[in-house]
């Protein structure tokens, strides 16, 4: 049955698809699109990384670039991405091709989407490039990256295999390997590479933006919110309007044209659910002041520097009175602020406790001081007798 139906439908059927092959010109077109590592776990000091790898490929020489997308596919990831990339090659070329991206304009309204369209466009402009995208589920219209994306995961993955291990101690080293993943790609292309880059266009005088635009105020508690992440800030900062650039692994945030700080970004839980990115070092001044505030404190498991300091925190409120506890944390806290020494005090102080130890702060301080600072002295002071009142009222009213 199955032949007659195949012969039917050869004789009498209709047409299927046609593949036009295409042939491409040195310094013509550039493509970006993003895919995952299926079958390779990779992780950081143990913990999975959640991620995608941003590619980009030049359709003539075979010249590409990945990148770590940690967010999943979004105009920032894109922008960023195809920054990043022209920068090292160092030229532009003619036309910018991508996928629908359909994952970028998930649940968002048509007003976003214009939006993202816009900037998009905008972005292209900006580089001299002209913007076009394949038809929407015509993934094999992409056929220059698309393809290339089997051989880009498994050159990651022998070189990974030869490490002996997918661990890293951080994003920037996974993404160091990737980069001699890809240099290893280009070394085989040098000399289309060669030829192509004589095509490219120039680079304009400064990078298009690749970041996507907020602003918040600061409460009170030293905290702004944005896309359901709480973020801690100097104190100083309370009140004021701070304009944010968000990247996909960054928040650079800027007071008027200046800007002040870089924050990891983090993102909401698999439930959706607000975590929180909390430094304790913005508000220690003002929490030594208010040692007892760490007792109910909001965010007080955030703002402990990791989970010794918890260990140490419990233990504590086991063993001493609640206020007691708070003081010699915060007391810590700040030790640990102004040494910038958080990790090995936290360890030191829980090993102590775990051999039945309570070490007091002047320890802390005596055994954590600066090189060339003097010992804490402990001062004993003799509280002096109240007869000796009466001595003075005497000689007083004699006098």
């Amino acid at each position: 049955m199955q032949r007659r139906i195949k012969d039917w439908r050869a004789r009498y059927g209709p047409d299927k698809e046609v593949m036009f092959p295409q042939i491409h010109a040195p310094g013509r077109q550039g493509l970006s699109d993003f895919t995952k590592l299926k079958g390779t776990v990779i992780t950081i000091r143990g913990v999975v990384l959640a991620h995608l790898l941003y590619h980009f490929r030049l359709a003539f020489s075979g010249w590409c670039h990945v990148r770590v997308v940690q967010g999943g596919e979004s105009f920032t990831a894109l922008a960023e991405g195809l920054t990043e990339a022209l920068q090292r090659l160092g030229g532009v070329p003619a036309e910018h091709r991508t996928d629908s991206l359909s994952a970028a304009y998930r649940n968002l309204d048509p007003d976003a989407c214009n939006d993202i369209t816009e900037r998009y466009e905008a972005l292209c402009r900006h580089y001299g490039m002209d913007a076009s995208r394949n038809n929407r589920g015509r993934g094999h219209e992409n056929g220059s990256i698309e393809s290339p994306h089997g051989h880009l995961r498994r050159r990651i993955r022998q070189p990974l295999a030869l490490r002996g291990s997918a661990d890293f101690d951080s994003v920037a080293d996974y993404q160091t390997f990737l980069n001699s993943v890809t240099t290893r790609i280009c070394r085989r292309n040098a000399e289309r590479i060669r030829a192509e880059r004589g095509q490219l266009r120039a680079l304009p005088f400064s990078p298009g933006v690749a970041y996507t635009e907020a602003v918040v105020r600061i409460t009170s508690s030293s905290t702004f919110t944005l896309r359901r992440v709480v973020y801690s800030v100097p104190a100083r900062l309370i009140g004021e309007r701070l304009r944010i650039h968000l990247y996909d692994d960054r928040l650079v945030l800027h007071l008027g044209g200046r800007a002040l700080l870089t924050l990891t970004r983090l993102r909401p839980g698999p439930d959706g659910a607000r975590v929180r990115s909390i430094d304790y070092r913005h508000v220690i001044g003002w929490l030594a002041r208010k040692p007892r505030a760490l007792a109910g404190l909001a965010f007080r498991d955030e703002l402990l520097p990791d989970a010794n300091w918890r260990a140490i925190f419990q233990r504590l409120r086991d063993e001493l009175m609640s206020a007691e506890a708070c003081k010699r944390v915060v007391s810590a806290l700040k030790l640990a602020a102004d040494q910038d020494r958080a990790g090995p005090i936290g360890q030191w102080w829980l090993d102590a406790l775990n051999e039945g130890r309570n070490p007091t702060l002047i320890e802390l301080q005596d055994r954590f001081r600066k090189p060339g600072q003097s010992p804490v002295v402990a001062l004993n002071v003799a509280q002096h007798k109240l007869a000796d009142y009466d001595s003075l009222l005497k000689v007083a009213c004699h006098g």
